[in-house]
């Protein structure tokens, strides 16, 4: 199978139009939800691009798994951030054990900012970056993140506003 891309969201579900308030007859369609990853490690300790996503698309979750295990004399963290610098997400704790080997719980930044940005990217692609940092030394430690997200249109709407 090849690799085809698409403009636009998908949407998927039987009924498309609203013509009632009973199942079976109300909209029910949903666009897919779809995945991009990048990966980082000791020596990314300033900014460097994961992924970028389309204009309108919406932030479902991001995941960090850790393929190596970080090593260092204190705590490890992985931050996820917009190219403006806003900080969606951050793995590991700099006053903690270093990043283990497995997959790391998702805690989300409660700004305003970064509730607004996972909610709708924007009007235009939107680049997110990824920052080490460890408090200590370190040495070796690799992970893969991974950003799902639904495609949307560029306005942030999940379907037309009329049929």
């Amino acid at each position: 199978m090849g690799f085809a891309t698409h403009l636009g969201p998908w949407l998927l579900g039987t009924v498309k139009d609203t013509t009632g308030t009973t199942a079976g007859t109300i909209r029910n369609t949903g666009v897919t939800v779809v995945s991009q990853s990048g990966t980082v490690g000791v020596a990314n300790t300033t900014a460097i691009n994961l992924v970028v996503l389309p204009a309108g698309a919406q932030i479902i979750n991001i995941v960090c798994d850790v393929t190596t295990a970080f090593a260092g004399t204190t705590g490890n963290t992985i931050t996820v951030q917009t190219a403006g610098g806003t900080s969606l997400v951050t793995f590991g704790s700099a006053t903690t054990t270093p990043l283990a080997l497995g997959r790391n719980a998702t805690v989300f930044t409660s700004s305003a900012g970064a509730v607004a940005a996972m909610l709708n990217v924007g009007a235009t692609d939107l680049i997110l970056q990824v920052v080490y940092a460890c408090a200590g030394t370190a040495s070796g430690g690799a992970a893969t993140i991974t950003v799902n997200y639904a495609v949307r249109n560029p306005d942030g709407s999940a379907f037309p506003a009329s049929v």
